[in-house]
């Protein structure tokens, strides 16, 4: 009995296989990724995204590009260069993606997880919590995890550059 049902599950599949290949792409079924290209064609190669390269829909002007997924920002001059790009470490609390401006500014304090941070670049508020960047004066102290906190934390260089750059009402613009 066993060998019976695996006979007839293993046709039911064969026969499936064959229909959904038979099928034209647009009813019920994409084109095979893998299929070999028209002749006098050739499959594009997959380009690799620079991670560094600032993202397509980040504003126009002068602004603070801070891309959520990627963990990065880009301080954007008015010609749309970017003067310098780096990595931080996120806060807890993400800000949506939208378009923002600085709002305050504080030259060292003790975040709210009890790190003392220096250069607070502040510019969102997400359910009472102050988001901002900063960068702690012990670079080895990350974020607290545990506590709702907004600080993403940069290297002190990176500190120095976002304090110098990211003055109040500059543009914030946070990405996906």
């Amino acid at each position: 009995m066993a060998g019976l049902t695996a006979a007839a599950l293993a046709t039911v599949g064969y026969l499936t296989h064959e229909a959904a290949d038979a099928l034209p792409a647009g009813l019920g079924r994409a084109a095979h990724a893998s299929a070999a290209p028209a002749p006098g064609t050739s499959k594009a190669p997959r380009v690799k995204q620079d991670p560094t390269a600032l993202p397509a829909d980040s504003g126009k002007g002068a602004r603070v590009v801070y891309s959520l997924r990627r963990d990065r920002v880009w301080l954007v001059a008015g010609d749309q260069a970017v003067s310098r790009t780096f990595t931080v470490e996120p806060s807890a609390v993400d800000p949506a993606p939208g378009t923002y401006s600085v709002t305050s500014r504080s030259n060292a304090v003790t975040g709210s997880d009890g790190v003392p941070v220096e250069h607070v670049v502040r510019f969102a508020s997400v359910d009472g919590v102050v988001v901002g960047f900063s960068a702690a004066v012990n670079e080895s102290a990350a974020p607290g995890r545990k506590a709702r906190t907004g600080g993403i934390r940069e290297s002190r260089a990176d500190g120095d550059a976002m304090w110098t750059f990211a003055t109040i009402g500059r543009a914030v613009v946070v990405v996906r």
